[in-house]
């Protein structure tokens, strides 16, 4: 808000935010020249925020055994899916509105706990893609309901499912159960999270109908003690709900994962066959889809997943002709940015890490345009609800960049120190550090050559005998052999770099620890005496850590960083092509923008015009086996 001077005399008028008028009354505090009259207006201030929340409309969201009822009438939730931890804040309400357009009333939001709390007792709901409240209150503004789905767990195709990384320095920690170690760091997760929501609440005059407990909980466990203590906990902190739990429409997973109390939602339900088995499961409470699917996920090595938009429609058009409630999962999906990225695993050997962008196919694509499917959507809503839908909005602005040559710089081992001796390899959550890139480093005294094998590459790794690049090994499939060649150094120094990419974020194995998880050996033998250095790769190592110019990397070496600067006379939306790099990290002006891998089949990467400027701009790029220059352009799609 900008304030006016004082010989301006338009106050805001009554229709102002209720957080513009109180910016006013403490900006005239604050220049009051006495103290008498400072206290004074900070009163009134006080007052006005009594007065304002108190006058608040209460509503009452309440189910029977077959509606959803809002202040005793029935009411269909049609609801978009939207995680501000993936869309730029700026861009919020933009999203929103898409959603409005679409013909949603309401929006559904996964809350990342790793995303609020990366560190132990250290939450940040204030700042940025973090401040949750605020995201509320834009919703609030644009008249749209909001389905809480805060975790613990959440999957999404996030990084561990939203469960903090720092649970897993913890041994034998168990997750999604009553293992009391989990359930402390569950516990004042909730405390702290329910002083945001609670002044959301429908029932204290906000727009939070529902708190979802768990996530699919009947795909994992079957410990319907866990998910009633949840429920506890949330009531101890003060959320009365109502609840509701989210499986897909089996018996044995509504057996599981549900709970009397709590209404259901079906992952998806979109056949009157999966209503009739929820009902059949509990013919107390009602029935919604809580994840209908426009689109799907994507991983590294597959074709871009584009389902089919002819069985979406059938599947929509039965839940409106029926008046069931449901959830686009997800209308718009967003950035999987710096290394939020999960993965799947349903084989011990398996991995298959998530890509970068979470377009998901979604009816809002990555960069917040419309696609055909969104029209069809919108067009198909229409049909089904009485008001007129608003004008879709206009798009974000995007624009092209020339290609710029990336040089050459500065090597990974310009900034290794091992600065950690273990008997053995460890993982990089024992020394603190999520993802990014862990070094180990050996002699080797006995064998010296032959089948080396990793006991488990976590997830990418590169080999390094005698500083010479021997071969990669990477996590899925479990091959994880490679041959030493024979060298004429009595004690040869053995280096294994390995990058920690996504952790499993569903199923059965989500003890998913980063590095090398237990051991190596050479023709059998176990290796021993390592010392390792901890990169974490984020944003604040790459501004503050310090290189060691005096190392000297040969050209042909691997794992380099790459830079440039490039100019531009209006910033807007962009896709870094990265189609000419191998495997990497990308930073622009110190934003992690993610991953990017020739793998596919994502090429480019998504950065918003805010974190461009007019003018001067950096790039940094660090690839793991790019050894040459090679050029990035700014392009305005994703593909």
């Amino acid at each position: 808000m900008q304030f006016r001077k004082k010989s301006d005399t338009n106050l805001p008028s009554p229709f102002f935010k209720r957080d513009d008028w109180y910016d006013l009354l403490i900006n005239l505090a604050y220049q009051s020249p006495t103290d008498m009259k400072r206290f004074l207006i900070l009163g009134i201030s006080a007052l006005f925020l009594f007065t304002t929340a108190s006058a608040q409309q209460k509503h009452s969201f309440t189910f029977d055994k077959t509606s959803f009822m809002l202040d005793g009438k029935p009411i269909r939730i049609i609801s978009g899916e939207i995680h501000p931890a993936r869309v730029p804040a700026e861009y919020w309400r933009h999203r929103i509105q898409m959603a409005k357009a679409m013909g949603c009333n309401t929006i559904a939001a996964y809350i990342f706990w790793n995303y609020q709390e990366p560190e132990p007792g250290k939450f940040d709901f204030q700042t940025g893609n973090k401040n949750i409240a605020r995201f509320l209150q834009i919703c609030k503004e644009e008249k749209m309901w909001v389905i809480m789905r805060p975790g613990p767990y959440v999957c999404a195709e996030w990084d561990l499912g939203g469960i903090p990384y720092w649970l897993l320095k913890i041994p034998d920690i168990k997750f999604r159960c009553l293992d009391p170690r989990y359930m402390d760091a569950v516990k004042k997760y909730f405390q702290r999270f329910a002083q945001v929501i609670k002044p959301f609440m429908a029932v204290n005059g906000g727009n939070i109908l529902m708190v979802q407990i768990e996530n699919e909980y009947g795909s994992y466990g079957n410990d319907r003690q866990y998910l009633e203590t949840l429920r506890k906990l949330w009531i101890q902190n003060g959320i009365h709900g109502p609840f509701y739990t989210s499986d897909g429409p089996t018996e044995y997973m509504l057996d599981a994962g549900s709970l009397d109390s709590a209404a259901i939602g079906l992952d998806s339900g979109g056949s009157p066959e999966d209503f009739a088995t929820a009902a059949k499961h509990n013919p107390n409470v009602p029935v919604f889809s809580s994840e209908t699917y426009p689109g799907w996920l994507t991983h590294w090595g597959e074709a871009w997943q584009r389902p089919d938009t002819n069985n979406l429609k059938k599947e929509v058009e039965f839940l409106l002709k029926d008046n069931k409630s449901f959830n686009f999962y997800v209308i718009h999906g967003g950035t999987n940015f710096g290394f939020t990225a999960g993965a799947n695993a349903f084989s011990p050997t398996q991995y298959q890490p998530d890509i970068t962008s979470y377009d998901y196919d979604a009816p809002v694509n990555e960069q917040g345009s419309p696609t055909p499917k969104y029209f069809m959507l919108r067009r198909l809503i229409q049909q089904y609800v009485s008001d007129p839908l608003p004008e879709v909005p206009a798009p974000i602005k995007t624009i092209e960049i020339p290609g710029f040559e990336m040089e050459r710089g500065l090597n990974l081992w310009n900034y290794i120190k091992y600065s950690v001796h273990t008997p053995q390899p460890e993982p990089v959550e024992a020394f603190g550090q999520n993802q990014g890139i862990i070094v180990y480093s050996t002699r080797l005294i006995g064998h010296k050559s032959g089948t080396l094998k990793i006991w488990e590459p976590h997830d990418y790794a590169l080999i390094f005998l005698n500083g010479e690049f021997i071969d990669t090994v990477y996590r899925d499939g479990g091959k994880w052999e490679v041959k030493l060649p024979v060298t004429h150094e009595k004690n040869p120094l053995l280096e294994i770099v390995v990058e920690g990419m996504g952790h499993i974020n569903f199923a059965q194995f989500m003890i998913d620890r980063k590095g090398i998880t237990d051991r190596v050996t050479l023709n059998g033998m176990t290796l021993m005496n390592w010392h390792a250095a901890l990169l974490p790769m984020d944003e604040n190592f790459i501004r503050t850590a310090k290189p060691d110019l005096s190392i000297h990397s040969p050209a042909g070496k691997p794992c380099n960083f790459f830079k440039a600067e490039f100019n531009l006379t209006e910033t807007g939306d962009t896709y870094f092509d990265m189609s000419h790099f191998s495997k990497g990290i990308v930073y622009v002006n110190g934003h992690n923008l993610g991953r990017y891998w020739n793998k596919g089949p994502q090429q480019r990467l998504y950065c918003p015009a805010s974190w461009l400027r007019k003018g001067t701009n950096q790039i940094l790029l660090f690839d793991f086996r790019q050894v040459e220059n090679a050029t990035v352009s700014g392009m305005r799609t994703l593909w």
